[in-house]
C-alpha cells in the first residue's frame, strides 16, 4: 500500500535520510524504530509532503505521491497522527474533530469515535487544551480517522502518555488494525509496538539497518541491546 524506494533526503547541505526503502503492505501494522535523531519524523514528513525528497520514489496505494502537497496526500486517504498533536486548543473536543472530517466525501460517523473513545464524548464541549495528555493524543487519533484515511501513520503516539493511556491508546491501534486499517507505528514504546505489529524496521543515522517480522525482532540482539534494555 505505501512503498518507499531509495528516498534520500537532505536539510540544505546537510543529508538526513541515505536511500532508505520501506513498504507498509494493506491491512499490516509496520513499527519504525529508532533513537531520538536517526530520521525517523524526516521520514514521515517526507511522506506526507512537509519536507521534500531529494531523490527517490514514494507511491501510495499505486498512486506516485513524491512531492505531492500534503492536502493532496490526504485526499488520497493517507493521513497522519503527528508527534505534537496540534490540536486547536481553544476549540472544544468536537470542534477538532469535526476539522478533520472537512476532506471526507463519506461522511464519516462521530459516533465511531465516540465509540473507540468514550471519553471525549463526555468532554466534547471542553476546550482541546484543557485535555489530559492521553485525552488529547485520543483526540488526535479521532481528527485523523474524521478523514477516513485507508492508512494512518502515527508519529510516538505514547511519548509523555502515563501507563494508564499507553495502554490504551496502543490497544486502540491494534484493534483499528483489526478492523482494516493499515498502520505505520513510529513509536518509543519498541517491546509493546511489536507485540502488535507484523514486521518493523530498524532506522540509524538516517539508514534502515535491520528490517523483519516482529516476532523475530523482539529476540534480535541488536534490538535487544540497543531498543529494550536486554
Amino acid at each position: 500500500m505505501l512503498n518507499i524506494q531509495n528516498l534520500t533526503v537532505s536539510y540544505s547541505h546537510l543529508q538526513v535520510l541515505w536511500d532508505v526503502s520501506l513498504e507498509v503492505k494493506k491491512g499490516e501494522i509496520v513499527t519504525l524504530i529508532g533513537s531520538n535523531g536517526s530520521g525517523k519524523t524526516t521520514l514521515v514528513s517526507s511522506v506526507m509532503g512537509f519536507v521534500p525528497a531529494s531523490s527517490g520514489t514514494i507511491t501510495f496505494a499505486d498512486t506516485p505521491i513524491t512531492g505531492l502537497p500534503t492536502y493532496e496526500i490526504v485526499h488520497h486517504h493517507l493521513n497522519l497522527v503527528p508527534e505534537t498533536r496540534k490540536l486547536f486548543g481553544k476549540m472544544t473536543v468536537r470542534e477538532n474533530l469535526m476539522l478533520g472530517s472537512y476532506m471526507n466525501h463519506k461522511d464519516f460517523d462521530i459516533e465511531y469515535i465516540y465509540s473507540l473513545f468514550p471519553i471525549l464524548q463526555e468532554r466534547q464541549d471542553q476546550y482541546a487544551g484543557t485535555l489530559s495528555g492521553g485525552e488529547q493524543q485520543m483526540l488526535a487519533i479521532g481528527r485523523c480517522l474524521m478523514s477516513g484515511p485507508e492508512m494512518i501513520i502515527l508519529d510516538e503516539p505514547s511519548l509523555g502518555l502515563s501507563p494508564k493511556y499507553v495502554h490504551t491508546v496502543l490497544d486502540t491501534i491494534n484493534a483499528l488494525n483489526k478492523e482494516g486499517l493499515t498502520i505505520l507505528l513510529v513509536e518509543q514504546n519498541v517491546k509493546r509496538a511489536l507485540e502488535i505489529s507484523h514486521r518493523a524496521y530498524i532506522i540509524e543515522n538516517g539508514r534502515i539497518v535491520l528490517s523483519g517480522p516482529a516476532d523475530k525482532m523482539l529476540h534480535d540482539p541488536h534490538v535487544k541491546e540497543a531498543y529494550l534494555g536486554m
